[in-house]
């Protein structure tokens, strides 16, 4: 996680430091339905590059947000889940898709 002096003094800015991209914005979206492997993210997440998927897993579990899950199995399973922390982000996803509904609909009629 990074510290407080890491993080911009704006709580807005700091919101969109932490999952202020495309990529993030999706991941957490996918993760907030149920726990995903890394194969199923990718293929869900159209034009994602590998380099990139893991690069935006990384710093989500470094911040905090997603967990990573190894299970002792051979070939070895890996699962991506939201923390709690992650979870608290819900009502600003749904916020997003609320919003994003409307726009459309307005840009429909």
């Amino acid at each position: 996680m990074k510290t407080k002096d890491e993080l911009p003094d704006c709580p807005v800015a700091t919101t969109v430091q932490l999952i202020g991209n495309k990529w993030k914005l999706l991941i957490l979206r996918d993760l907030l339905a149920r726990p995903w492997r890394f194969n199923e993210l990718r293929r869900d997440l159209d034009g994602i590059s590998q380099k990139v998927l893991t690069e935006s897993l990384r710093s989500l579990e470094e911040d905090g947000i997603v967990s990573r899950t190894v299970y002792a199995e051979v070939p070895p399973r890996v699962e991506y889940a939201l923390t709690d922390l992650g979870e608290s982000m819900r009502p600003i996803l749904d916020a997003m898709q609320v919003w994003g509904n409307a726009y459309k609909a307005q840009k429909n009629s």
